[in-house]
């Protein structure tokens, strides 16, 4: 199951994200689970980096199926609309009753570094 935790500052502004694990739907190059929760992490990680101003840090490790994403200020407006964006995608897999048991998303209030 892939685990997803979405770090929210105390205003609710989305500021960061955490996933880990492998979704298990299918063997390794088949599971579209797991190949369309990356896509979504991975755009707006490139999204953040590539349209807006908003500093962050990113580790991964492919093997565990770990990323970690934390903005190093509060969002930018383009910044929160990207992490938004990522949040309904994830949301709607969660919701969807053929993949809800291969995601699971949490939210958590964290203060920025």
């Amino acid at each position: 199951m892939i685990h997803v935790t979405i770090y929210q500052d105390s205003k609710k502004r989305y500021i960061g994200f955490e996933a880990e694990g492998h979704a298990g739907y299918a063997d390794a190059g088949d599971d579209i689970v797991c190949a369309a929760a990356s896509v979504l992490m991975i755009n707006t990680v490139n999204a953040l980096e590539a349209f807006t101003e908003d500093r962050f840090r990113a580790d991964s490790d492919e093997t565990s199926g770990q990323l970690h994403v934390m903005l190093q200020s509060s969002p930018t407006k383009e910044g929160q609309l990207l992490l938004k964006t990522l949040v309904l995608g994830l949301t709607q897999m969660e919701d969807d009753e053929n993949y809800a048991e291969y995601i699971d998303l949490t939210f958590e209030e964290v203060q920025l570094p």
